[in-house]
């Protein structure tokens, strides 16, 4: 199973994507984005986010503050999972 790609034991769209990098955590902000026909302009806006800055988080750079908090789950032994919330 490809991390980057949502879970297939459940095969639905709404799957959740387990996030060990920044590229995995990249590609679910980007299948989420997908999923609600936003572009990334859109999304930055509503986020109040730099439409460059979420390019880049989409496309895997590891920024300082992701580096950190991979590093904090790893040490603690857990990973994060992100799907699709009800609100």
């Amino acid at each position: 199973m490809k991390t980057s790609s949502p879970r297939s034991d459940r095969g639905r769209a709404d799957s959740a994507f387990r996030i060990y990098t920044a590229s995995s955590l990249g590609a679910a902000i980007k299948h989420y984005r997908q999923e609600a026909r936003l572009s990334q302009g859109e999304l930055a806006a509503r986020s109040g986010l730099n439409r460059t800055y979420l390019s880049e988080l989409e496309g895997g750079k590891e920024t300082e503050q992701l580096r950190r908090l991979i590093r904090v789950l790893r040490q603690l032994g857990v990973r994060m999972t992100v799907q699709k919330a009800d609100w």
